[in-house]
Formats: C-alpha cells, sequence, structure tokens
C-alpha cells in the first residue's frame, strides 16, 4: 500500500540506483558479530549523505511552487544546510541559511572549515543566528523579508525532516527491504542516528509495513527518549496521513539515548573511538555528530546483548566533512 501511494509524490531523480548494503568484514571479526551498512554516504550530492533523499521530494515541491529561493537552518556544521545548498546551485536557486553556534565554539576549524567552508563554495547567503530554539518563526521572518523584496521563497525545514521530505526515507526503507530480501538474511536490528527525526520515522514506516518483525533503533544524537519519542512518533503519524495510509500495526519507536552526551554537536569518547575503530579496519568515515554516536551505541548493544541473534544492518547518513571541522578531538586517540 505504501508503495503504491508514494509513486503519487513528484520527486527529483537524484538518487538513480540503489545505495550499495555492503558487509563489514573486518569490523565484523572485532565485533564477533555480523554487521551490514547501508551506504547513504555515498549519494552523488555535494560529498553524499541521507538529506539529499529528503530534497528529492523537498526540491520537486519547492519547482512546482514557484520557488526561487530555498531557504533552511541549522547548525554551521549541518549536513542538511550543505547539500540543500548544494542543490539550489544545482537547480539554479538562491539559498539562505540561518546558523547556530549549537557549541559555543571560536575554533576556526569549526567556523570556517567542513560543512561551513563548503556553503561559500556553493554560494549560499548565511545569517548568524543566536540559536534556533524558535527556528519556525526565524524561518517565517526570513521567507517575509525575502518575499517583501520580490523573492519567492520555500522553506527548507531542519534536517528536510517534514512528512513531504519524510517520504525520502519511506522511498529508502522500501529500497532497503528489497535488498534485505535479496540477502535472504534474517537480520536482528537497522540501527541508526534519530537527530531532526525525517530519517527515522520515514523509514520506520516502511519497514513497518513490508518487514514488520524487524526492529528500527534510532540512537539519539541529541535528546532524551523523552524529548525525542514525540518527534519520531508524530513525524510518522504526519508521513503516513500524507500518504493516505494508516500507521502500520508493527510500528514503534525505539529509542537509545545513552550516546549524545555532552550535547548536540560535541563528540564523546565513545564516539571518537567508533570513527577511529570504522577508519582503521574499513576505510569508511563517520562524523563526530551523527554517525559516530550511532556507530558507538550499536558497538556498545553489541558487548551488552541489546540485540536478538542474526547479522546487523548500520545505516551510514553520511557527514564526513564535518571530520575537518573537528580535527583537534582526535589528538591523542590511539590505534
Amino acid at each position: 500500500m505504501i508503495k503504491t501511494q508514494l509513486a503519487r509524490f513528484n520527486r527529483l531523480d537524484l538518487i538513480a540506483a540503489p545505495t550499495a548494503l555492503e558487509k563489514l568484514e573486518r569490523l565484523s571479526v572485532w565485533a564477533g558479530r555480523d554487521i551490514y551498512i547501508k551506504r547513504d554516504d555515498t549519494t552523488t550530492l555535494a560529498m553524499g549523505g541521507n538529506k539529499v533523499r529528503k530534497l528529492e521530494y523537498l526540491a520537486a515541491d519547492a519547482l512546482a511552487q514557484g520557488a526561487d529561493t530555498l531557504i533552511t537552518a541549522g547548525a554551521i556544521q549541518s549536513n542538511h544546510v550543505r547539500q540543500t545548498a548544494a542543490l539550489a546551485a544545482r537547480l539554479g536557486l538562491g539559498c539562505v541559511a540561518l546558523l547556530e553556534n549549537p557549541i559555543g565554539t571560536d575554533d576556526v576549524n569549526y567556523l570556517h572549515n567542513g560543512n561551513r567552508l563548503l556553503l561559500d563554495l556553493f554560494d549560499a547567503k548565511v545569517e548568524l543566528v543566536e540559536n534556533l530554539d524558535n527556528a519556525d518563526e526565524l524561518l517565517q521572518a526570513l521567507a517575509a523579508r525575502l518575499q517583501s523584496s520580490g523573492k519567492k521563497p520555500y522553506l527548507v525545514p531542519i534536517g528536510g525532516s517534514s512528512a513531504v521530505g519524510a517520504l525520502g526515507y519511506v522511498r529508502a526503507g522500501l529500497e532497503l527491504a528489497e535488498q534485505i530480501k535479496q540477502t535472504g538474511l534474517d537480520f536482528a536490528a537497522v540501527v541508526l542516528a534519530s537527530g531532526s527525526a525525517g530519517t527515522h520515522s520515514g523509514l520506520a514506516l516502511a519497514l513497518a509495513e513490508v518487514l514488520p518483525n524487524l526492529p528500527v533503533v534510532g540512537v539519539t544524537v541529541s535528546r532524551t527518549d523523552e524529548a525525542q519519542r514525540p518527534k519520531v512518533q508524530g513525524l510518522a503519524e504526519r508521513t503516513a496521513e500524507l500518504l493516505g495510509v494508516p500507521l502500520p500495526g508493527a510500528f514503534k519507536v525505539e529509542l537509545w539515548d545513552e550516546y549524545f552526551a555532552p550535547r548536540y554537536g560535541e563528540p564523546n569518547a565513545g564516539t571518537l573511538s567508533a570513527i577511529k575503530l570504522m577508519a582503521s579496519h574499513e576505510g569508511i568515515l563517520l562524523d563526530p555528530v551523527y554517525t559516530g554516536k550511532a556507530m558507538s551505541g550499536l558497538l556498545d548493544g553489541i558487548g551488552r546483548q541489546r540485540f536478538e541473534d542474526g547479522p546487523l544492518i548500520f545505516l551510514h547518513t553520511g557527514g564526513a566533512p564535518a571530520l575537518f571541522a573537528y580535527p583537534g578531538v582526535f589528538s591523542g586517540q590511539d590505534d
């Protein structure tokens, strides 16, 4: 039912083929558990990442509405803002982004390198704000200012996480389900970073229909379970409503919130260890904000026997450019 309904929505064809599902051979040996990875870090737009899946639907909606400017918001090192700016450049649209400094750092690499450097290359206009606690109000005010100057802005929510944006991960969930079936394996869980909730909600919604016995575990990157749960649940409900389908009976929000400390955008020792381990064993780069924390959760979950028997899938949502904004945190990391 979801697949049929999803086909009704326009999207830009930015991901022409499924991203790979592959086994992490050396990491599996290290962990004593078979671990597979879904390579959404290899999408083609602006050094890859998950946000392009959401932008396929959001940008199609923007073009349908005659927009000439994409406006959005995020942290200075936001992967979402990076890919939004890149797509705007590709489509010949303007891009204006509101950026906050969530960790209050004055480190030159965080302020000017990594994703922030790429925004300048994509010719995005940036406005710094004290915080994004009232992001919706700030974006609406920005839209009003642009409209008064004759622009036609389209508001892309933080992380691309609206019901329209979440359609991208409904589609990704159907894609992953086909790949799982082709392996013939009985997987124990899918593990991913859970932040603005669009990726988590869309993926869990699709898999709840087509693979109802497969848990989707979101490792929170900025919030407690109590704070994150209504975001994931609410967005899944709105996405199902947009699709015109009931929320599947098997749908369940599963969150692990032990790995995001000390706060969003600031890695902990487990995060850094997971990044180094993945790089040194597989030559794959995680990031300090999202995927490093999620992989830390997956590995700790193995050690604590939190999974049922069977191989695991890690959804790699990208973020590698942010590594260049955090070079100092890896000093003293050994093999």
